[in-house]
């Protein structure tokens, strides 16, 4: 059970770290623009990789989606040159 825990809280600080430098770029385009949705979707691929690698369930998708948007959010908020 701890290891589990272990690596399911690896995975979710990775997507988190993985996470931020795309929310920053998130916000210097334009809402809802292709360049915004890739930003958005480029990490997904490796984030799977990764469970897959590590063997983890698809139960717990909703931890490590977490984590992602979280770094999503925090780079947006790091960014002081927004776009609206």
């Amino acid at each position: 059970m701890e290891k589990i825990l272990i690596i399911l809280l690896g995975i979710s600080v990775a997507a988190f770290i993985l996470n931020l430098p795309f929310g920053y770029l998130r916000t210097t385009r334009k809402k809802l623009s292709f360049l915004w949705f890739l930003y958005i979707h480029i990490p997904i691929p490796f984030i799977i990789l990764l469970r897959f690698h590590l063997e983890v369930s698809y139960m717990f998708i909703p931890v490590i989606l977490i984590g992602a948007i979280a770094g999503q959010f925090l780079g947006g908020r790091l960014n002081t040159n927004r776009v609206s």
